[in-house]
């Protein structure tokens, strides 16, 4: 495999998959694997002016906003896409905290249909692997609220919102056959799951 396997990590805020990013992580390199840990966020030089962004639609929803953020979200992966991820080494596993399907969840006024065509048309990099962390809404929320830094959110205030953002998550999850990792159980179980699913893609590219 020259080109290294590309595994993106979406979902709602407090579905834990920072947590399981890490021990994934950890799994594959255990068995072997060369494993590369990226984050959308830490390779977006842009990522200040984008939250003001964010700050601002959540004051004021409008749809152009919106879709401002959209497409400097769709601008900054195309440029991890052209510029980061063809340095990472051959026959590596790129995971990646978030990625475009995450807009999925936090967006409220653009369809995603229309966010994953302008993702589409900048080329930006469609994963080998899509994994999307859902658990009940009750339980990210009550997750997210006992971290240290809190919910930290400039999206989502109130339960109702955790609620909707999570079933709109879930839809896109099972309209475009990304995979479902529901992490309510065990660490060790979610991480099961997904290293299963990440070699069997391995076996199917190599």
């Amino acid at each position: 495999m020259s080109v290294p396997l590309f595994v993106s990590l979406d979902g709602p805020k407090g579905t834990g998959k920072t947590t399981l990013l890490e021990s994934v992580t950890q799994a594959l390199r255990a068995s072997g694997e060369k494993v590369v840990r990226l984050c959308e966020r830490n390779n977006d030089p842009g990522r200040a002016e984008t939250m003001a962004l964010v700050n601002e639609v959540a004051r004021h929803p409008s749809r152009d906003l919106e879709l401002a953020i959209c497409r400097r979200l769709a601008d900054s992966r195309a440029r991890i896409s052209r510029e980061v991820l063809p340095r990472q080494p051959a026959g590596s596993i790129i995971l990646i905290d978030r990625w475009y399907p995450s807009d999925a969840a936090f967006r409220r006024l653009v369809p995603f249909e229309e966010i994953l065509q302008l993702n589409l048309e900048q080329q930006v990099r469609v994963p080998d692997l899509h994994v999307g962390v859902v658990t009940e809404p009750e339980i990210s929320w009550a997750r997210a609220a006992a971290r240290s830094r809190g919910l930290s959110s400039t999206v989502m205030f109130r339960m109702e919102e955790q609620v909707a953002c999570t079933l709109a998550f879930e839809q896109a999850v099972a309209g475009h056959g990304w995979m479902l990792c529901r992490n309510e159980g065990t660490l060790e179980e979610a991480t099961a799951q997904i290293v299963a699913q990440i070699q069997e893609v391995l076996r199917d590219t190599r």
